[in-house]
């Protein structure tokens, strides 16, 4: 396929690596952004995914413990070379925020306080709600369509969302279920043992995680796996699970350690859950960032790869279709009421108000496209240079 006729290239697996090594790198806005880029540039832009093969790695994503952009990731390199593809496509989409956030760490280290990140974050937060807000809306639109019933289901995950102050786990499978039985021909005669290993992931199979030692390596690694095999849905949600483990458990950290590291998290390219590789860092220097990011994309990977053959093997059976629409469309809900939480928290202000307004405006204007991270460094500035931290 020739450029030159303005057609897209052919999908290669050295095409991907150069995207999401490219991503990794200049993507900002968190998972839900993130998610949306992909959306954009590989699906509407590139054409080298259908609608159908995106929302079923949404789907899975949101099923399977994980953060949200680095699985639809995994998959999507999976979807072009198995095993293989989605480690090659995982790996420089890591690697060029670990290095970011790693020498961020050492700077950190050595000059503790950081006050100009609160500065940068004042006038980043705003301007990253603001493609929050225009990539979960794109994301409904496309997800629901005219869809009466995926869009009740959206507005439902977005509220309870928003209301509870966190994304509900155990809500998408409950829509994807429900997506099966309406969508795939009303309920099925099942057998209870079926029933039983048609379940998701048991929770009895993450709870067996234990360990002791709380200062070795080990029990550094063994803590952000079991981090990663909870995460569903959004890196954002790990951070609960992450304050509980890091500041009140074992004391790895302060609040003020762990703040700061959240606020790394979100301010850097690439995905949210890279704020690991920080957290590593202070325990245990690189070796710790090193171990502690390795640990928590290990399960993603994991529950990208392993169930990767049935999904494609399955994937045009109505169950399982209906399946996909019923935990599309809670992801997009819940994804916009994490944008409004997120929202909450971060945009405080008549100032913080008016980057976020100016943000959505420059971005929603059609004359001259604004590319993320320019407007994201220029927020940067603006908050460097107008708040007092």
């Amino acid at each position: 396929m020739s450029t030159a006729a303005g057609v897209s290239p052919a999908r290669t697996l050295g095409g991907l690596v150069r995207y999401f090594a490219r991503l990794g790198s200049l993507g900002f806005g968190g998972p839900i952004a993130l998610c949306g880029y992909m959306h954009r540039d590989l699906v509407e832009g590139r054409e080298w995914y259908s609608e159908e093969e995106y929302q079923q790695g949404m789907a899975i994503s949101q099923t399977m413990p994980g953060p949200l952009a680095a699985q639809l990731a995994m998959w999507l390199g999976y979807l072009e070379r198995g095993w293989l593809g989605a480690l090659a496509v995982s790996v420089p989409f890591v690697l060029a925020p670990f290095l970011i956030v790693t020498a961020i760490a050492i700077f950190y280290a050595r000059y503790q306080g950081l006050t100009w990140v609160q500065d940068v974050f004042f006038g980043v937060g705003p301007a990253v709600i603001a493609i929050i807000a225009i990539a979960s809306y794109k994301l409904a639109r496309v997800t629901n369509k005219r869809d009466p019933v995926l869009w009740a289901i959206a507005v439902i995950l977005c509220a309870v969302t928003v209301v509870a102050g966190a994304e509900i786990a155990w809500l998408f499978v409950l829509a994807g279920v429900f997506g099966a039985f309406y969508y795939g021909g009303g309920l099925p005669r099942l057998s209870p043992g079926a029933a039983a290993a048609a379940s998701p992931l048991p929770l009895f199979v993450v709870n067996g995680f234990a360990w002791t030692g709380s200062g070795s390596f080990g029990s550094l690694a063994l803590f952000f796996i079991k981090a990663g095999a909870f995460t569903f849905g959004s890196g954002l949600a790990i951070v609960p699970f992450l304050h509980d483990g890091l500041v009140d458990e074992y004391g790895w950290l302060t609040e003020a350690q762990f703040v700061d590291a959240v606020a790394i998290g979100l301010i850097t390219p690439g995905p949210v859950v890279i704020m690991a590789t920080f957290a590593g860092y202070l325990i245990h220097g690189v070796l710790g960032a090193v171990v502690a990011t390795a640990a928590v994309f290990v399960p993603v990977y994991l529950f990208v790869v392993v169930p990767g053959r049935f999904f494609r093997r399955y994937e045009k059976h109505p169950r399982l279709q209906g399946f996909v629409k019923g935990i599309t469309a809670a992801a997009a809900g819940a994804i916009a009421g994490a944008a409004i939480v997120i929202a909450r928290q971060t945009v405080s202000g008549a100032l913080s108000v008016l980057i976020g307004i100016v943000a959505l405006g420059l971005l929603l204007q059609r004359r001259v496209k604004i590319p993320e991270p320019a407007l994201v460094a220029v927020a940067a500035l603006v908050g460097l240079a107008l708040h007092d931290g």
